[in-house]
C-alpha cells in the first residue's frame, strides 16, 4: 500500500456513544446508528448481520427528498423479519427464512426513521442500486432445498425506498445461484451480476424485456447471459496479474432457474462430489469464464468495478485462495481489465464490497479477518487509486466490554469485533458522508471528513 493521503490512522470516538469503534485519519469523525437490537420505528429490534447497502432518494410531499439507506441483513434460517414485502413465510427445517432488508431515513445528519422493508429471504449479502431509486437485494445461497410451501431461494429481490412498495417477489429471470452483487448500466438497462462460489463462479448479465425503468419492470422477464472470453473457451480468472485484459462476449443461459448439478469430471480444482449452480453449469458447457469468488460490483461512468475476493494462490499453491483483485469492465468495448491484484495481505486482505464516490474515488471493504499492520489488528477500509494502488482509510477498532455496551445503551454481546468485516460502503448524493457497516455485532456508521483533500 501507499501512504494514506489523508494521514495516519488513530482511534476516534463515536459521536453517538463515545466508544472508539474506528481508527480514522485526522479531521474525520463519525456517528453510529442502527445497532443490532436497537428498537426500530415498526416495533421490531434491528436484525443482526448488517451487510450490503445503497443510498436512495425518496420524494417527500413538500417537494424535497429524504435520503434513505437500504441495508441488507445476511441472516440464514432463524426468526423472520416482519416486513411489508414478505417472500417465504413457511418453515425451512427448524426455522424461518431470517434474511431481508431494513430502511434507514437520514435527514440533516441524523437518523430520522428505521423500519423493515423485505423479509422471508435468506443470506441477503450485497446487491446494487437502480437509476430509478430502488435496491436489488441478493440472496447468497446455493441450494436445491425448498421450504414447506415449495418456495426456492437464491434469487434477487427489488426493494423500494418506500417499504410499502416492496413486493417481496423474486426476479426469477436473474437466476438462482449464490448471488453477491449487481450493477446496472444506465445506458442499456443491462444488469451485471456476480456469483460467490469458490472457483465455480460465473460473471453474468441480465437483459430485461421491459425497459421502462420502474419498480417491478425487471421481474417481467429477460435473458440471463454469462461472460466468455472472445475466441476462447473456459478461461480461468482465479489467478491474475495487474493489467491482464480480456475481450468479452456473452452466451444465453437457457434455464436460469435450474437446480444445482454435479460438476463434470473434467472440471478443474473441485472436490469429488462438488456441484455447480444450474446457471453456471450451463454457462460452463458453453465456454464461459470462471472467477474465484465474485463479490462487490459498482457502476461508475462507463465502467463497472468488479471484485474477486480470492483471486490468486495461497502458501500451499491453491488457486483461487489468494488475497483478491479488482477488475474493471469497460461497458462500450466489453473489455475486462485487472486494475488491482493483491500480492500480500498488507495491500488488501480479501476485499469484498466496493463503492465509488461522486468524485470518482474507489473504496474497498475488507473481509479478511485481522489484517494486522502498523495500526494494529482489525479489518480495513481501503482507498484504491486509478493506478491500482491501495491506501488505508479506516480500521475496525470495535473491542467492547459489557460495561461499555451498557453505558452506550446497546444490546450486543461483549467481544473483540475488530476482525469483523466492513461491508455496505456507500455515499450520500453529495459525497459528504460515507455510510458503512461493521457486520458483527451489527453497526452502521456515517463517516464525514475532508474527502476532497485525498482523492475520494
Amino acid at each position: 500500500p501507499i501512504p494514506g493521503p489523508y494521514g495516519p490512522l488513530a482511534p476516534v470516538a463515536d459521536q453517538a456513544t463515545g466508544l472508539e469503534l474506528l481508527q480514522l485519519p485526522p479531521g474525520f469523525s463519525y456517528t453510529s446508528l442502527g445497532w443490532t437490537g436497537d428498537l426500530m420505528d415498526d416495533g421490531q429490534p434491528v436484525p443482526d448481520r448488517h451487510d450490503g447497502m445503497a443510498v436512495l432518494q425518496r420524494p417527500r410531499p413538500d417537494g424535497g427528498a429524504d435520503t434513505v439507506i437500504i441495508r441488507n441483513h445476511e441472516r440464514g434460517i432463524g426468526t423472520a423479519i416482519q416486513a411489508p414485502g414478505m417472500y417465504d413465510t413457511a418453515r425451512i427445517r427448524d426455522g424461518a427464512a431470517g434474511g431481508g432488508t431494513t430502511n434507514l431515513t437520514w435527514r440533516d445528519g441524523r437518523l430520522e426513521r428505521m423500519e423493515a422493508s423485505l423479509g422471508g429471504t435468506l443470506i441477503n449479502c450485497a446487491g446494487g442500486p437502480t437509476p430509478w431509486g430502488t435496491w436489488l437485494s441478493c440472496e447468497e445461497i446455493k441450494t436445491n432445498e425448498v421450504s414447506a410451501n415449495g418456495k426456492r431461494h437464491g434469487y434477487v429481490f427489488e426493494v423500494d425506498a418506500d417499504p410499502s412498495k416492496t413486493s417481496g417477489q423474486p426476479i426469477v429471470g436473474m437466476g438462482r445461484f449464490s448471488h453477491e452483487a449487481v450493477a446496472l448500466d444506465p445506458r442499456t438497462g443491462h444488469v451485471y451480476l456476480t456469483e460467490d462460489d469458490r472457483n465455480r463462479a460465473g460473471l453474468y448479465r441480465y437483459v430485461p424485456d421491459d425497459t421502462s425503468r420502474r419498480n417491478g419492470a425487471l421481474a417481467k422477464g429477460g435473458r440471463l447471459q454469462a461472460a466468455c472470453v472472445r475466441g476462447r473457451r473456459n478461461v480461468d480468472l482465479t489467478v491474475a496479474s495487474m493489467g491482464d485484459e480480456y475481450a468479452l462476449e456473452w452466451v444465453d443461459i437457457d434455464d436460469p432457474d435450474l437446480d444445482n448439478l454435479p460438476a463434470p469430471a473434467s472440471f478443474p480444482d473441485i472436490d469429488a462430489g462438488g456441484t455447480l449452480s444450474g446457471p453456471f453449469a450451463q454457462a460452463w458447457s458453453k465456454g464461459a469464464l470462471r472467477m474465484s469468488r465474485g463479490e462487490g460490483m459498482w457502476h461508475a461512468g462507463n465502467s463497472i468495478f468488479i471484485v474477486d475476493t480470492s483471486t490468486g494462490v495461497d502458501g500451499d499453491g491453491r488457486k483461487g485462495h489468494g488475497d483478491g483483485a479488482v477488475w474493471v469492465l469497460d461497458l462500450s468495448s466489453q473489455t475486462l481489465r485487472a486494475l488491482f491484484v493483491s500480492g500480500r495481505q498488507l495491500a488488501a486482505n480479501n476485499p469484498d464490497n466496493i463503492t465509488v464516490s461522486p468524485r470518482g474515488g474507489v473504496v474497498l471493504c475488507e473481509d479478511g479477518g485481522e489484517s494486522a499492520d502498523q495500526f494494529g489488528p482489525g479489518a480495513r477500509l481501503l482507498g484504491l487509486t486509478g493506478g491500482g494502488e491501495t491506501f488505508y482509510l479506516a480500521k475496525n477498532n470495535a473491542e467492547l466490554t459489557d460495561t461499555q455496551i451498557a453505558r452506550a445503551g446497546k444490546q450486543v454481546p461483549e467481544g473483540d469485533y475488530r476482525r469483523g468485516e466492513f461491508c455496505g460502503a456507500c455515499w450520500d448524493p453529495e459525497g459528504r458522508t460515507l455510510f458503512v457497516n461493521i457486520q458483527t455485532p451489527g453497526i452502521t456508521l456515517a463517516i464525514t471528513g475532508p474527502w476532497q483533500h485525498g482523492g475520494l
